[in-house]
């Protein structure tokens, strides 16, 4: 169970990637005071929470119902999640992610930025979401790895929530040099995750 738990963990933390949140976080938010910007942090943690417990619990249903199978969808998920691995690794996800932040934080018409685009997609993005999926998928409907499953993103969640409340004195204490150290490294490791999903894919689908 521990191992269970311990995976869904990493799988979570490198596909949310809660250190790249930091200057984005900061960009949307520069027009607000700090109980703003803590209230933002907080709302688009539950937001993005919520979309996710909702793959976690139904995702793998849905795949059903469109006739899909957990083995294609791990493929494909792994496809997906190296895709975005290679954009950690290479700075690219944080120059998107960047660039989205800063062109709607100039827009005047926007308010409140915590449900778009913190909490989706940035929270709850393709990675994300695809990793909700395929951990759960993992379990084949074994209800103790699934409240494991569910305890490690929440655990995650958390942790996003705590590293982005304090995301301002963070990124002093951080520097941006050691924040693209840290996503480079995590791009490396949903890298490794992903592989691993597309080879269990492949096991799965023609009985290796």
């Amino acid at each position: 169970m521990g191992e269970t738990f311990l995976l869904a963990c990493t799988a979570f933390l490198v596909a949310i990637d809660p250190i790249g949140l930091v200057p984005i976080h900061i960009a949307l938010t520069r027009a607000a005071d700090p109980p703003r910007r803590r209230a933002i942090a907080l709302k688009g943690v539950l937001v993005g929470g919520a979309v996710l417990l909702l793959f976690v619990l139904a995702g793998e249903r849905a795949l059903a119902v469109l006739g899909i199978g957990m083995p294609a969808f791990r493929i494909a998920g792994g496809l997906l999640l190296l895709a975005i691995a290679f954009e950690m690794v290479f700075e690219r996800r944080g120059e998107r992610r960047g660039g989205s932040a800063e062109h709607l934080a100039e827009e005047q018409h926007v308010q409140d930025v915590a449900v778009f685009p913190l909490a989706i997609p940035l929270i709850a993005g393709p990675a994300a979401i695809t990793t909700a999926i395929l951990q759960s998928g993992a379990q084949a409907g074994d209800l103790v790895g699934e409240a494991l499953v569910v305890a490690a993103m929440l655990a995650v969640l958390a942790l996003v929530a705590a590293i982005l409340v304090a995301s301002s004195a963070l990124a002093t204490l951080l520097g941006a040099t050691l924040v693209n150290v840290l996503s480079r490294l995590l791009g490396m490791i949903l890298a490794a995750l992903a592989v691993q999903y597309v080879v269990d894919g492949c096991r799965a689908a023609f009985g290796l």
